[in-house]
């Protein structure tokens, strides 16, 4: 299990980043802010864990008295796990923590055995599984429709009695955990597992995504927990758990980037297009992180501190252009003035090598070296060039109004009348002419709205990602609106006000701390609290993007704009508006407290200098995690829009992102690089002529387009005049799209409509055959937890 948990996490066991691990994002399980999260505080902790242990094995269903759980047989564990999952159906709330503390004690790993992970095993759960009916798995996630969990009577009791403490929130907690855990110990996949271990997994993954018993997908029923957060009907739940748990459920149903790369080129193959031109996952793997850019303030102190040493010279001049870490052949060795003045500026960074670097790249070479040997990457750059049919259009119209006189429209095949380098030119542009499956999406939407009757209704396939747009569709803006909600909250440039919502109620203690250790670890747990959630929301943000993006287009485009009408942009350049290099290298942990070295471990006594001086990291890989997501997040929100990246010249975005440019890491350098790219044009002469550094940093590592003055202010798009246009048709053909594929026309619409309230009462109305099921609930959310005004009602009788 610890092999298992660190390679989740992307993190070997000394804490330093691995070169392969960082552009698997879904993959990168940061750990080490799960670890610790069965409880926010130390006193909380302990009594959980107290709880647990004494409900594992002090149970009176506990088969055989005074063995402990390993000491048992496998059919006495089966027995014992489904007693437990039939005890939390009783009424009794108090029995239904004891038995939901005796599943997370055993699912945390039995804490008297060392290293933690899941004991209950793989043959232990398929068996469980299959013996469940109706469907395997069923009656382990019972666990998700406790009504301590999804009953709106707890939310009405929760307001009413005003009973906001930790004790009230244990049972929401402790099933939260349990569901986590259950969660991520059968997400995992090793190679040593057995078949029916992986149909157990495959099923597990099938009943989360579809809907059960005409109920929604549980990652709606975690979205609604958020939206009842937000709205204060619900201010108990601990939403940390809730986000965590809604992230892991949509990267264990939607899939990883490692999956989204495979269902990607499935796609392609399957509406005939070429394959990828390169793997994005594999250059990200092979690119280095280059010299941050020299800021005006550090110019005067970088001087004055060069006279004393000038003839201190770094072991490798490590040049923002030379990023295979190659000398440039035309420049000589004898550098001029000017380049030394240069390497003297900038050897307060270059010198020596950044915290986060260490550890992940390779050594220092010595200056003697000969070049040849120090070349180790591959020449040329990174990505392969684009050209869109858009872009070969509009070459082929400026080149035919120049020469000819004339346009022919979207013909790109004529070229009668042009000159031969023009030929030469569109020949490339058409060898790197790249069609995504969006465009083949569009084109298709575009001709069933021409002809619906003779095209038919369209064939949509029933996928995880599919059913879950369907039932997030009509309150999808309150889910979006939500989430940002939180993410403000827990921003850290963020100020408390009074009509914020309150994300740390899950962590602050009934009493406040008295004693300066006390406020220290509060402070530290605060801390935390807020990173999780923020990581937590940035990595479900993207995974839903990502998803949405590859199953339509203009479903990735409708979470897009209702994002960005509800400020996601400002609010991520708000996150950004800090010192970034501080909030990557944060500490907010504590080792010793950490899950699940707080159970097998003794405790030892905390002071302030142990608080202080935090784990061995030498950086927070989780907000490093956060950072790259939200980067990635503000990436696909304006990526081709120019009217969302005209925000980010007004919002003043490029000194906040070139401040970003000092963390040394490769991936998160390639996103703000193609920020600053996108509104270079409009950044005016001077502003490039002062960060020439940054852009060739640009033409580097972000993608070439042939045809994009990138540079310059010449882009035949960026009209101001159009940019409300723009938003508009978009948002004209989303709602085609959305009335066309999910408001079908019901075929009695002109039937006449009965009048007769005897006749319409005494209908035979065919219910499901498994209507039972989810009737309790479906009455209590469309009766009971809907206001009835009698008054009215009786005023229009």
């Amino acid at each position: 299990s610890n092999k298992r948990s660190y390679a989740a996490e992307g993190m070997n066991r000394t804490g330093q980043l691995s070169n392969d691990s960082l552009p698997c994002c879904p993959a990168v399980m940061v750990k080490e802010g799960d670890r610790n999260w069965a409880g926010a505080q130390k006193s909380l902790k302990n009594d959980e864990i107290r709880g647990c242990q004494e409900s594992g094995h002090s149970h009176p269903l506990f088969p055989v008295q005074g063995k402990r759980w390993p000491q048992l047989e496998l059919a006495q564990q089966k027995t014992y796990v489904m007693r437990l999952l039939d005890k939390l159906e009783v009424v009794n709330r108090d029995k239904r923590l004891k038995a939901a503390r005796a599943i997370l004690y055993l699912a945390q790993g039995n804490s008297p055995r060392p290293a933690g992970g899941c004991i209950i095993s793989p043959d232990l759960l398929h068996h469980t599984g299959h013996q469940c009916q109706p469907g395997p798995w069923h009656q382990t996630w019972r666990l998700k429709l406790n009504p301590s969990v999804t009953d709106c009577r707890l939310w009405k009791w929760s307001v009413s009695s005003c009973i906001t403490g930790l004790s009230w929130r244990l049972l929401p907690r402790v099933l939260l955990s349990v569901m986590y855990l259950l969660v991520e110990n059968i997400r995992v996949e090793a190679e040593d597992d057995r078949p029916e271990w992986r149909n157990s997994r495959e099923t597990f993954r099938t009943e989360l995504s579809f809907p059960v018993h005409n109920e929604e997908p549980f990652a709606l029923l975690l979205f609604t927990m958020v939206t009842k957060f937000c709205s204060g009907h619900a201010p108990h739940f601990p939403m940390k758990k809730v986000l965590l748990l809604l992230w892991k459920v949509l990267l264990f149903t939607l899939g990883g980037f490692e999956a989204l790369q495979t269902m990607k080129t499935k796609k392609r193959e399957k509406l005939g297009l070429p394959p990828l031109p390169e793997d994005s996952i594999q250059v990200m793997c092979s690119m280095r992180a280059a010299s941050p850019p020299t800021y005006t303030i550090e110019l005067p102190e970088q001087q004055l501190s060069k006279r004393g040493h000038r003839s201190r010279r770094p072991l490798v001049k490590q040049d923002s252009l030379d990023i295979y870490n190659e000398r440039d052949p035309f420049k000589n060795d004898e550098a001029g003035v000017d380049e030394e003045e240069n390497d003297d500026v900038d050897s307060g960074i270059e010198g020596e090598l950044d915290l986060m670097e260490r550890g992940a790249v390779v050594q220092a070479v010595p200056a003697h070296r000969p070049p040849i040997e120090r070349v180790s990457f591959p020449k040329g750059l990174p990505w392969a060039p684009k050209v869109r049919q858009k872009d070969i259009e509009h070459f082929l119209e400026a080149s035919r109004n120049k020469f000819i006189g004339f346009t022919l429209g979207r013909d790109t095949d004529t070229l009668v009348g042009l000159p031969r380098p023009i030929h030469e030119s569109v020949k490339t542009l058409k060898q790197h002419k790249y069609v995504s499956i969006s465009d083949i999406q569009i084109k298709n939407e575009e001709e069933l709205e021409k002809c619906p009757m003779s095209l038919g209704e369209e064939e949509v396939q029933e996928t995880p990602c599919e059913v879950l747009y369907r039932a997030m569709l009509y309150n999808l803006p309150q889910y979006m609106i939500a989430l940002l909600k939180i993410l403000l909250a827990a921003a850290p440039t963020s100020k408390a006000k009074t009509d914020s919502i309150n994300i740390l109620a899950d962590v602050l203690p009934e009493e406040m701390p008295i004693t300066v250790l006390q406020s220290m670890k509060l402070g530290v747990d605060v801390n935390r609290h807020k990173e999780i959630i923020v990581k937590s929301i940035s990595a479900s943000l993207l995974l839903l993007l990502k998803h949405f993006k590859l199953n339509h287009i203009y479903q990735f485009e409708y979470v897009s704009q209702h994002l960005v009408f509800a400020n996601c942009i400002p609010l991520i350049l708000k996150f950004f508006n800090q010192n970034i290099m501080s909030y990557i290298t944060a500490k907010n942990s504590i080792s010793v407290l950490d899950y699940p070295h707080c159970t097998v471990h003794e405790l030892p006594e905390l002071t302030a200098e142990s608080l202080e001086a935090g784990d061995s990291n030498q950086f927070c890989w989780r907000n490093l995690f956060s950072c790259i997501n939200l980067l990635r997040l503000l990436n696909k929100l304006t990526k081709w829009k120019h009217s969302r990246t005209m925000m980010l010249v007004v919002f003043k975005s490029a000194p906040i992102l070139k401040r970003a440019l000092k963390v040394k890491q490769a991936m998160m350098q390639l996103y703000v690089l193609k920020l600053l790219k996108i509104q270079t044009k409009y950044l005016g002469r001077q502003w490039r002529k002062s960060n020439m550094k940054t852009m060739s940093a640009i033409y580097q590592k972000v993608r070439h387009r042939m045809n994009d003055d990138w540079a310059y202010g010449n882009d035949i798009d960026a009209r101001p005049w159009d940019f409300q246009a723009e938003e508009c048709t978009l948002r004209a053909n989303i709602e085609a799209f959305n009335s066309r594929r999910y408001d079908k026309p019901q075929d009695t619409e002109f039937a006449p409509v009965d009048n007769c309230l005897q006749s319409v009462l005494g209908q035979q109305l065919e219910l499901p055959e498994d209507f039972h099921y989810s009737y309790e609930l479906w009455l209590e959310r469309e009766v009971f937890s809907q206001p009835i005004h009698w008054e009215e009602l009786l005023h229009y009788q």
